[in-house]
């Protein structure tokens, strides 16, 4: 679908996707079953004219996997007058872990000590002051991929010599994290619109607990702080919808990870099965906002 200038404010919800799985399915079910009027808009097609403000939404959910296109997407929609669920501004600073470092600090959400080395020889120089192991992020990535352990600093030394032959200065900006000695498990909670669904506990054979790279999720009691951590951790970067990615470490002390901004929820549908429906609850927020 490209530009177009049908009218504005007929009530229909775009869903902005380019890759249709099966969390974007769920949502494209759910909006049936309510009887929600909506367009998939696959961004691969979808060009904006500048000034234009006679889009036919009056409000889109951004399932976009890819960043760059969904922070555009996003800016576009914002600057024609049309809601985007989740914001630009909260899908710019969960797109970038370093943004969104800042914004936990900031909002005194506990996380790991982090650092951000403007070349990967000063990534190294921080290590010595965050100690060993500790672990190596992309900027931008999700899944769990290109996250390196790092046990010393020989092995420090070997991927950043790596990191400085990439093309590009933004490939050279380094983050670098303490490695947190968590019981084998970490935490997904769900929120949206200020509420927390639920939690799950994701377990794999791999220290890297992604359930992507196939690691396993079972519910988890939502207790009073993990309910308290996740609602702040998604206000500090303005989600209203949110996967807040939690951790435990050896003294049972809980830090936020980071927020997705475009939750994959298919490993918590999987775990709770019935309990809770997470594309109905998005639907009806997403109802709720279309009707203020």
């Amino acid at each position: 679908m490209s530009a177009t200038s049908k009218p504005p404010g007929d009530g229909r919800i775009a869903v902005l996707a380019s890759r249709v799985g099966a969390d974007e399915k769920r949502l494209f079910d759910a909006l049936e079953r309510r009887g929600v009027p909506f367009d998939h808009v696959d961004t691969r097609g979808q060009w904006f004219l500048a000034g234009q403000r006679d889009l036919p939404w009056s409000l889109v959910l951004n399932r976009e996997i890819g960043q760059a296109r969904a922070t555009y997407a996003a800016r576009c929609l914002t600057s024609a007058g049309v809601e985007v669920l989740n914001s630009a501004d909260a899908t710019e600073v969960c797109g970038d872990k370093w943004r969104t470092t800042l914004a936990l600090r900031a909002a005194a959400v506990p996380t790991p000590r982090t650092a951000l080395g403007l070349t990967p020889q000063a990534a190294l120089d921080a290590l010595e002051s965050l100690g060993y192991p500790a672990i190596v992020k992309p900027l931008v990535g999700s899944w769990g991929r290109l996250v390196v352990r790092l046990p010393d600093r020989a092995a420090a030394e070997g991927v950043f010599e790596y990191v400085a032959a990439l093309p590009g200065p933004q490939s050279h900006l380094t983050y670098v994290q303490e490695l947190i000695d968590k019981p084998g498990r970490d935490i997904r909670a769900i929120v949206v619109g200020g509420q927390v669904l639920g939690a799950v506990h994701r377990t794999g054979e791999s220290w890297r607990t992604n359930v992507a790279l196939g690691a396993r999720a079972r519910p988890c009691e939502a207790t009073p702080e993990i309910t308290k951590l996740s609602l702040d951790a998604a206000a500090a970067v303005g989600t209203d919808i949110a996967g807040v990615d939690l951790i435990e470490d050896r003294d049972g002390r809980l830090l936020v990870l980071e927020v997705n901004h475009r939750v994959e929820f298919s490993g918590f549908q999987s775990a709770f099965g019935d309990r809770v429906d997470v594309a109905d609850r998005i639907v009806e927020h997403l109802r709720e906002r279309a009707q203020r």
